[in-house]
């Protein structure tokens, strides 16, 4: 195969997205959502991996993380990554990664990017349902999952484990 054909081959080879986000915390428990302007859902904070930048999802996740919610924090371990499938856009794979424990200072600290979102806040997890689009929720208990029992990263496939 020649420069050409692969360069050809590979322009040919179907497109993905890739994004990134963390899971934070409070002392009770409670997750951090955010309150997008675009969509009518919640989410995490997070975003889209900057591959032009040579960004890993790692890094994606801190930058995010800091850009919509104004905290730094390194993210912690993986918790999942899941191959969601697109309708009107293409696959988006999605990491998920351990925020931990915010204390009181951090809270106080958070500061949400005006140009992208309206407001966060902490939710129970009984309550994430109510919050959270079907995938994204399945995504978000998977990586729970994996927190309380001291797991690996769970493989999900649109939110759900693979066998």
């Amino acid at each position: 195969m020649t420069n050409n054909d692969y360069a050809t081959y590979i322009a040919g080879l179907p497109k993905v997205l890739a994004g990134a986000a963390c899971i934070f915390r409070d002392a009770e428990g409670r997750l951090l959502l955010v309150e997008p302007n675009y969509r009518d859902d919640w989410a995490l904070p997070g975003g889209t991996i900057e591959s032009a930048e040579g960004e890993t999802p790692r890094q994606a996740a801190r930058r995010e993380s800091a850009e919509e919610i104004g905290l730094d924090v390194a993210p912690g371990r993986l918790l999942a990554v899941d191959w969601a499938r697109g309708t009107a856009r293409p696959p988006i794979v999605a990491y998920v990664y351990d925020g931990g424990v915010l204390d009181e200072e951090q809270l106080k600290a958070v500061r949400v990017q005006e140009d992208e979102l309206l407001s966060w806040k902490l939710v129970d997890r009984a309550e994430l349902g109510s919050h959270l689009p079907e995938r994204l929720g399945l995504r978000v208990q998977a990586a729970l999952d994996v927190l309380d029992s001291g797991a690996g990263a769970a493989e999900l496939e649109d939110g759900l484990p693979v066998a």
